[in-house]
């Protein structure tokens, strides 16, 4: 087969990627559209740079070096990445090669300029633009200058940032080839950009233009400042027109130069606004090609657009699917969950399957479409108003959806107004123990059922046991007794802050309250984390040992160590308890403690450093003091009040509730992760079958398939493979969004805001949750197998879950980037007593590392200290 060195554009399409990378094979699809304009040129293939890296010296060995960096290590890349840049551009280009190049400059003008311009297989794809990464050279002049460039577009492919990136998101570097295009230069009276959605809200129906004066490279450079146009159903619906002092033009010996623009035109728009809405037009044209929102460079020529450049916008969070041409507004699941990590599609399917609640899917996550209660004017306060109590940021989005009038239509009431999830069974219930003790006794007897009725079987036969069953998981999740007791809890908490407040002054005086009641299973994790470090620390060949472990076996080599078999069946036990724990814990795919239980070595080291024995019956004691002291205070300063007998009885009844029910909260979440791993292990050993059987090539490859597929797998020994690999892709590219509170099916953001002007400057807002003020320095942490805390540290993290908790017994404090009053974060850390502030937006990248802050768990800010 004779290789092809160079394509015409008019050759190629974007389906030859492999050929001539995503640049050149997105031209090549531009080149093809009616009323596209796209400048004259060619490609040199892949074909081409594969033939000059058989001359570069130890290639190979260099690569697997290369791929051996981490991504973080910056110098070692910068170092190794030029040198063999160095030496790509080094290689002479052989003469057949050099000869097809120059070859192909005939048609269009040897002496003519041109536009080089790297384009790797790797680039402009749908779930990675590796936009900038490679470089690009304008207005190169004569067949020797651009052989040259050529050669430094090949050696781009190793540039440090478009290493750096394909480290980060998982690119092989053997598996990237670059191509080059080669295009007549035009010389544009105004360039920019084009975003055929709104680049700053998602919006699909609007369209954003960027332009300046002279070529589009001072505003990808960031040099200038550019106009801005907003479009929006065939009009221009905003306008900002920058100050532009200078523009970059072609200079006449090749390459480019600034060239100042005259002070009566600094001010002038680069655009009118009917090129604006040409333009604008072009791009609906070009995005309905490609199937997907698109980022396009364009240049004006004469009145003429020419469209250089399109490639999909890769940092839009998907839209929910839906066909019926009405408008949507969505919830995220993953922030009432805190969890907004990506799903993938067999954990999914499960929390679909579990869920009462019917859930779209967009970017590996669920939402909830409450259109229906948003069109509906007696139901929709109510819903703005109890999302809101949980996050104030969902409820202010909702809130501006409705000040909109005309995007959701109304419907006639049908019926009364919405009541949260579970309200229904707020009918009275006695304060009784035994009622939280009869549920979490019939939860325990039902997993038990599971796991022993499970054991017999496998192939469909298993599946259709699963499907079975979820509908019991569901009915002991979603006992109205136990939804009752929740509730009765989650009223009688507000009533003690709203009472307590009104009638004392106080602020969130459930928080103190609540500690260290019973049945927690949450709380009584942490502590018992504290009780496996008890029975370890006393032998020290043991911590020596866990310091350098790293095998998930490692329990088997502990029975070989002095002291060695205790600390074995310690968290051998703790394990058995908790082991169906775990980061991101409800999707079902998420390796579990039991899995691997190095995850909890770092935590049991901490513990050991941290704390003496028997910190954990002391930290419950001691709660249980704080929670009883505060009772007797209320009661007394109550009773001191005109009424007060009568206030102080009311508030009692009401202590008395929120301590015998509050801690059942976390019980149905724990019932329900249980369960899912006896499924998960079933699963993953019929999937072993599968490997035996050749049917599939991991067990994991199951994780990529909702459960219904998985079936039918199961059922044919047959899996589509092509669908395996093109979720892995799609999941990969989730993992980097980070998802929206609240979403509309215009693919919108709508991201809310605190409408609070009572914290002080520069203060960071959220949502207050565990009462009490606390300083510290700062640790974020965004993987808990990393965290290294010390006494009187602050945990700052974007979201906890229960796998958490035994965090929580280190800190002083809380912050996170996502919560609600009643999510689990919230509920550990006024157990624990510790001052929490949830939902503060970009905590993470906002406190620095090691930062002292002040944490104001009772007004909800958080102030960076000097």
């Amino acid at each position: 087969m004779i290789e092809q060195y160079v394509l015409g554009l008019d050759e190629v399409d974007e389906m030859r990627v492999a050929v001539v990378g995503g640049k050149g094979a997105h031209l090549g699809g531009l080149s093809r559209i009616e009323g596209i304009h796209v400048p004259a040129g060619f490609c040199v293939t892949t074909a081409a740079f594969r033939r000059i890296l058989v001359d570069v010296p130890s290639m190979d060995e260099r690569l697997d070096q290369l791929s051996r960096l981490s991504p973080d290590d910056r110098e070692a890349i910068r170092t190794f990445s030029a040198e063999i840049r160095r030496e790509i551009e080094e290689v002479a280009i052989p003469d057949d090669l050099a000869a097809a190049i120059i070859g192909a400059l005939a048609p269009l003008g040897e002496h003519a300029a041109y536009a080089v311009r790297s384009s790797a297989t790797a680039e402009d794809l749908p779930t990675a633009s590796f936009a900038g990464q490679q470089d690009t050279y304008l207005n190169v002049v004569g067949p020797a200058a651009i052989l040259r460039h050529v050669s430094r577009c090949w050696g781009s492919v190793f540039t440090e940032r478009a290493v750096t990136y394909r480290q980060r998101n998982g690119i092989d570097h053997r598996k990237v080839h670059m191509a080059v295009v080669v295009q007549r230069m035009v010389f544009p009276q105004a360039a920019g950009i084009l975003f055929t959605a709104d680049p700053v809200t998602s919006n699909r129906r609007v369209a954003s233009v960027e332009a300046s004066f002279g070529l589009g490279e001072a505003l990808v450079s960031g040099r200038v400042n550019a106009d801005v146009f907003k479009v929006r159903d065939g009009e221009v619906v905003a306008k900002a027109v920058a100050t532009k002092q200078f523009a970059i033009h072609a200079a006449p010996a090749g390459g480019t130069r600034d060239v100042p623009i005259a002070e009566e035109r600094q001010e002038q728009p680069a655009l009118t606004d009917a090129q604006v809405l040409r333009l604008a037009q072009l791009g609906r044209r070009i995005e309905e090609h490609f199937g997907r929102p698109q980022d396009i460079e364009w240049c004006l020529v004469d009145d003429d657009f020419q469209i250089v450049q399109s490639r999909p916008i890769t940092t839009l969070f998907p839209i929910p699917a839906v066909d019926d041409g009405d408008n949507h507004v969505y919830v995220s699941v993953g922030h009432q969950q805190m969890m907004t990590d990506a799903m993938k599609p067999l954990g999914l399917s499960f929390w679909q399957m579990t869920t009462p609640r019917p859930m779209a899917e967009a970017g590996g996550r669920l939402f909830v479409d409450v259109t229906p209660i948003l069109a509906a004017p007696a139901s929709r306060a109510g819903l703005a108003e109890a999302l809101g109590k949980s996050d104030p940021l969902i409820g202010d989005a909702l809130r501006s959806v409705l000040d909109r009038e005309d995007f959701i239509r109304s419907v006639p009431d049908e019926g009364p107004a919405w009541t949260p999830p579970g309200s229904g069974a707020s009918a009275p219930i006695e304060t009784d123990p035994a009622i939280v003790t009869e549920l979490i006794e019939r939860s325990q007897a039902s997993i038990a059922a599971v796991r022993r009725d499970i054991l017999p079987r496998s192939g469909p036969a298993l599946l259709d046991y699963i499907l079975a069953d979820i509908q019991e998981l569901r009915r002991v999740q979603f006992d109205p007794r136990g939804l009752q007791v929740i509730v009765a809890a989650m009223e009688a908490t507000w009533w003690l802050n709203d009472q307590l407040h009104a009638w004392l002054g106080e602020r969130n005086a459930a928080d103190t309250l609540t500690q260290s009641v019973p049945h927690n299973v949450t709380a009584e994790m942490g502590l018992a984390l504290l009780d496996v470090a008890d029975v370890i620390r006393p032998h020290p060949e043991v911590v020596a040992f866990l310091h350098d472990v790293e095998d998930d076996g490692f329990l088997d080599e502990l029975a070989k160590l002095e002291g060695g078999p205790e600390a074995r069946d310690a968290i051998q036990a703790f394990l058995d308890l908790y082991g169906m724990r775990c980061v991101g814990e409800i999707d079902i795919t998420r390796p579990r403690w039991s899995e691997r239980p190095t995850t909890l070595v770092p935590l049991i080291l901490g513990n050991i450093r941290n704390f003496e024995p028997g910190a954990g019956k002391r930290r419950f004691e001691q709660g249980r003091r704080e929670a009883r002291k505060k009772e007797q205070e209320v009661l007394e300063r109550l009773r001191a009040l005109p009424d007060g007998e009568h206030k102080a009885d009311e508030a009692k009844r009401m202590i008395d509730r929120v301590r015998t029910f509050s801690g059942y909260r976390e019980h149905p979440k724990y019932g329900m992760v249980s369960r899912y791993f006896v499924y998960k292990q079933a699963l993953l050993k019929e999937a072993e079958r599968l490997v035996r059987g050749h049917v599939l090539r991991d067990k994991e490859d199951i994780f990529y398939l909702r459960f219904e597929e998985l079936h039918d797998v199961v059922r044919t020994n047959q899996v589509d493979y092509q669908l395996v690999d093109q979720r892995k892709d799609a999941f990969r590219s989730y993992e980097a969004l980070t998802p929206p509170r609240v979403l509309t099916s215009d693919g919108e953001v709508i991201a809310g805001a605190y409408r609070r002007d009572d914290v002080p400057t520069g203060a960071l807002i959220g949502l207050p949750v565990s009462a009490g003020t606390v300083e510290g320095r700062a640790r974020v942490i965004l993987d808990m197998a990393q965290a290294d805390l010390e006494p009187g540290d602050i945990l700052v993290t974007a979201h906890t879950d229960p796998s958490w908790t035994p965090l929580f017994v280190a800190v002083a404090g809380l912050v996170t980037e996502v919560g609600g009053l009643m999510t689990h974060g919230a509920v550990i850390a006024r157990e624990y007593g510790l001052p929490a502030v949830v939902g503060v937006v970009d905590a993470t990248r906002l406190i620095p590392d090691g930062q002292r802050i002040r944490v104001h768990g009772t007004d909800g800010y958080i102030e960076i200290l000097p």
